[in-house]
């Protein structure tokens, strides 16, 4: 079925780059290159074909501690640190974005300004920074317990105010160069910096020149009560996730609102959930492939997994039964993935091992299995009916699962008249068709 456009923009699309597949266990397949996690090679050839199918950005999450490895848990640990391999991969691409993760909890407002403003000057205008807060790792950083969410989300603010403040401390016309007269910058072009906040001290300017995309784009994925005020005051592009169109319609008019609430034009924020495609020539074959994947879990591993995902005690569960009611919490505190994981088990009627598989493939996000044809049609119902504004593409499985999302499902899409044909700018602000920020 095709579906004509109803409006002129098209999607956008990002993908989580997972080199071991985002399908827990995936790289157990014989044609994966799970030799080669960790190497540059692989996940650039990854980056490359992302570029050829004309993405708007590899996202690359961090993952600060090895607590996951003892749970089994190698996709979520994907070896590679965001900021050293996106300036390897700034150097190896021309066209797509990189964003990043870096974590409010573990760094310094002037170490991230330095650092991505470095980044969008190596990349000439591509850098994304993926803000978060951080639960787990404190060990890892001189110990103590995680703050509570509301006292992370305060620091994060802060923090963020700051770096925006660093790299708006240089003007766009500050660096003069003017050979003649021994003249490079114009101190009159720089702004002090003497903050003094709740959490930090900082000052500046900072010591390079404004980014090119005069801040690179923030990017922000909490869909709890503080992480969408965060998310709704700075970020350029939202990254959630939304199993079910309803709840996706329902959180894309709540941000449209927010973001609205602070000032800001509703379109100038990016709404992108996650969606894992299992794609083959024929659904039977589709469906086939989803079983294949399955197979490759060990559920005592998945039974860790959950157990330690949604905190609870499922020892004596059986995996042919339920997860019993009365075991979940209705404290939104737990956060998104908590609760939608349980609506899966209380009001989807999942068994364990379905939800160990569920958990497996999606971590929470939509997914579905089936032709390129049918996974167009259902992202772009989404994208017509105020559910999104994109998609952040998760592959199940690498090298191959991601060539059949970058050279079947996105040619769907681009026939359709869904997405782009060629880059629009040079720069990822240009391409999202976002506004550069005055100084």
């Amino acid at each position: 079925m095709t579906t004509e456009p109803t409006r002129q923009k098209h999607m956008v699309l990002t993908t989580f780059m997972l080199p071991a597949g985002y399908h827990r266990d995936s790289w157990r397949r014989p044609d994966s290159r799970a030799e080669e996690l960790g190497n540059l090679d692989f996940v650039s050839d990854l980056t490359l074909m992302a570029e050829e199918a004309k993405l708007d950005a590899v996202f690359f999450g961090d993952i600060v501690h090895a607590n996951n490895l003892f749970r089994g848990d190698i996709m979520m640990n994907g070896f590679y640190e965001p900021i050293s391999v996106l300036s390897a991969l700034a150097a190896r691409t021309k066209n797509i974005g990189l964003i990043g993760t870096m974590s409010t909890s573990f760094s310094e407002p002037y170490n991230v300004a330095r650092q991505f403003a470095g980044l969008d000057h190596m990349s000439a205008g591509r850098a994304g920074w993926n803000i978060v807060t951080s639960r787990d790792g404190f060990g890892n950083f001189g110990g103590g317990e995680a703050p509570d969410p509301a006292l992370r989300y305060e620091r994060a603010a802060e923090f963020v105010d700051i770096t925006m403040r660093l790299w708006d401390s240089w003007s766009d016309t500050a660096s003069r160069v003017d050979r003649e007269n021994g003249v490079w910058v114009d101190p009159a072009g720089l702004t002090p910096l003497n903050f003094q906040g709740r959490f930090f001290t900082v000052q500046g300017p900072i010591n390079m020149p404004r980014p090119p995309q005069g801040r690179p784009i923030l990017v922000q994925a909490g869909s709890s009560v503080p992480g969408m005020d965060l998310g709704s005051s700075v970020a350029d592009v939202i990254y959630t996730a939304q199993p079910r169109k309803e709840l996706a319609q329902d959180f894309y008019g709540k941000m449209r609102v927010l973001v609205e609430s602070k000032g800001r034009s509703a379109d100038s924020v990016k709404v992108v959930p996650g969606i894992l495609p299992i794609i083959a020539d024929t659904e039977k074959e589709a469906r086939e492939l989803a079983d294949e994947l399955a197979g490759y879990l060990d559920l005592e591993t998945g039974r860790r997994q959950i157990s330690g995902d949604l905190k609870i005690d499922i020892a004596d569960i059986g995996f042919d039964e339920q997860i019993p009611a009365e075991r979940f919490s209705e404290d939104p505190d737990k956060g998104s993935r908590y609760h939608i994981f349980r609506r899966k088990s209380i009001e989807g009627g999942l068994t364990l091992r379905e939800l160990i598989v569920d958990r497996a493939r999606s971590t929470g996000h939509m997914w579905m299995a089936g032709t390129a044809s049918q996974v167009a049609d259902a992202m772009v119902d989404w994208f017509t009916s105020g559910a999104c504004d994109g998609f952040n593409l998760n592959s199940p499985y690498n090298p191959g699962g991601f060539e059949a999302i970058c050279r079947k499902l996105v040619p769907e899409l681009q026939e359709r008249g869904y997405f782009r044909t060629d880059y629009e700018g040079s720069t990822l602000r240009e391409n999202l068709g976002l506004d550069r920020p005055v100084a």
